[in-house]
């Protein structure tokens, strides 16, 4: 797939103007001295997707650099430059990665190069805070520096445009073309000061009024809940703790060796709040505070974690899913919804938003992976009242003032129902096991694995191939009800027997149902390289006793359809 030229002609580019001394001198140590990594760096182009650029930093084509991430900026510029004859700005902020601040400081200088208003923050902000920056300051396009909760060689390009959402369809595509044409050498680093405006305070104060307003709806003694909370090294620790303050929440034990903002995540193996291992230390803590709550987030506090006690004490993470079933009931009871009212979430998620949805008379709007097809459902349907949205990986925003995922104001949200039960003599643990009574039992399971490299890539699309191309009608024994294939849009119904055309933008997931409502998604990351099978079983408890009887269950039945694929 791959041939020894392309590499030998990226490297040749890669070492003549307009590429600096230091680059073009550690582009020949690379070479020199590490011939694998060399090849990986070179073999390809990193590729600015549909929702921006993600990658390990170092220098070559495929990787993240200031040249990389140049091509971007100059392409945004020129598309902004072609189309735009007013509000020419842009907001750029970044997370607490190695390097964000100075690829930050690049990308601004290239913008203001190409004649464009640049607001940039005056140090890292977590990536809520960004999307909420662009309609606040009524900016063309929003830019965030960060990788996410990826390790800590990875950093990314995040782009956002004026509804505060991330790029959605077409203006990805002709942002991706605009980017495809730029030569590195049409790069303009040169920067104009006079356009280039640190902005910092007035839009912390604004985001934390809105965030209190829209977190802040129950009516419980605030004080008495005891939260331990862990922004795992990143940019939480900015903002949350202050919200929650003047939220009420005084009682807030930090874990100390998390504190402090680092790049290189030292206390743990991937600042991940989807990984329980992420929580050692909180678990710790939490125990020495007999804490009611523990609260964790990723590096640039777009994803939450949420830690809780169980029916023995013992304290437990919550997945994504059971996150977004609690919060969602939470908040439907305490908002005042109409017929007009919604919530979103994705097509991998759980199914049991549907039961709370339909409990409540409200509609549920899917969309593809990615919360910024959730984003887009807010800004679609302007005469609807949005309540809020989530999606199975840790990601949940609360009303449409940011249009991204939020853990800042999730967690206040979270605290609120914590401190709510506690008031009525119970916990979170009991308010999910009401919920799995209501509204059916749920349990879901994600696998994930890991294919790097060219290889790997070849290896993640065989895979997908043969799940596309099978032709069995049933999985671990359970007869299949339906397959939807998302990149070739079509659905077939086995139980009628019918093939049909799906009314949705074409996207790399398949998604298998059972006669009995299992569900089994699977697709390649898109911002990894990873490939994830989804798998969710369920059943129907009438009490809360049952719940344990039947979780040994539902985990024999995940556990039989995971046995089913080969890894």
């Amino acid at each position: 797939m791959f041939d020894s030229d392309s590499v030998d002609k990226n490297y040749d580019k890669w070492t003549k103007y307009p590429f600096d001394k230091k680059t073009v001198k550690s582009v020949k140590d690379l070479k020199k001295n590490n011939p694998e990594d060399f090849f990986d760096s070179f073999y390809k182009n990193l590729t600015f997707g549909t929702g921006g650029m993600r990658g390990i930093m170092g220098f070559g084509p495929n990787r993240v650099n200031k040249y990389t991430f140049g091509k971007n900026s100059q392409g945004i510029s020129n598309h902004i430059n072609k189309n735009e004859t007013e509000n020419k700005s842009v907001v750029i902020a970044y997370d607490c990665r190695n390097n964000s601040e100075y690829l930050a400081q690049k990308v601004s200088e290239i913008f203001s190069a190409n004649g464009i208003k640049v607001f940039l923050f005056d140090s890292m902000r977590p990536t809520p805070v960004l999307s909420y920056a662009v309609r606040y300051l009524n900016c063309k396009c929003g830019i965030v520096l960060t990788a996410s909760h990826n390790p800590p060689e990875y950093n990314g390009y995040k782009v956002y445009w004026e509804d505060g959402g991330q790029i959605v369809p077409p203006l990805d595509q002709i942002l991706i073309d605009e980017i495809n044409k730029i030569e590195y050498s049409e790069i303009k680093f040169e920067n104009n000061h006079n356009l280039i405006e640190l902005v910092g305070k007035e839009i912390d104060d604004a985001f934390i009024k809105d965030s209190l307003s829209y977190g802040k709806v129950g009516n419980s003694v605030r004080k008495d809940l005891n939260i331990v909370f862990t922004p795992l090294h990143g940019t939480s620790y900015l903002l949350l703790p202050k919200v929650l303050d003047l939220a009420g929440y005084n009682n807030l034990s930090i874990v100390e060796d998390q504190k402090t903002p680092d790049g290189n995540f030292p206390t743990v193996k991937s600042p991940n709040p989807e990984e329980d291992s992420a929580f050692d230390l909180a678990k710790k803590l939490s125990k020495v505070k007999n804490s009611d709550i523990f609260l964790g987030t990723d590096p640039d506090a777009d994803r939450l974690g949420i830690g809780i006690k169980n029916d023995k004490g013992e304290y437990l993470v919550l997945t994504g899913n059971q996150i977004m079933i609690i919060l969602t009931e939470y908040l439907l009871k305490k908002t005042n919804i109409n017929v007009s009212s919604f919530i979103g979430s994705t097509i991998v998620s759980t199914p049991m938003l549907k039961n709370i949805a339909d409990t409540f008379g409200i509609e549920l709007k899917l969309g593809l992976t990615g919360f910024k097809w959730i984003s887009k459902m807010v800004h679609d349907f302007p005469e609807k009242k949005f309540i809020s949205g989530g999606e199975e990986s840790n990601g949940y925003t609360v009303g449409d003032f940011v249009r991204d995922k939020d853990a800042i104001t999730t967690a206040l949200l979270a605290c609120e129902l914590a401190s709510e039960c506690k008031k009525n003599n119970s916990d979170i643990f009991n308010y999910l096991l009401d919920c799995y009574v209501r509204y059916g039992f749920y349990k879901e399971k994600l696998i994930s694995i890991k294919k790097e490299g060219v290889k790997g890539l070849d290896e993640i699309n065989n895979i997908m191939n043969d799940f596309r191309n099978t032709k069995k009608n049933e999985i671990a024994g359970m007869k299949l009800a339906s397959r939807k294939d998302y990149l070739n849009s079509v659905h077939i119904d086995f139980k009628n027997n019918k093939k049909s055309q799906m009314n949705f933008p074409k996207s790399d997931v398949l998604i298998f149902e059972t006669m009995d409502g299992s569900n089994i998604a699977i697709r390649p990351s898109g911002t990894e390289p990873k490939i994830k099978f989804y798998f969710s079983v369920n059943t129907k408890i009438s009490s809360k006793k049952m719940y344990f009887e039947q979780n040994k269950k539902l985990e024999q039945k995940l556990n039989k359809l995971i046995k089913a694929f080969t890894f």
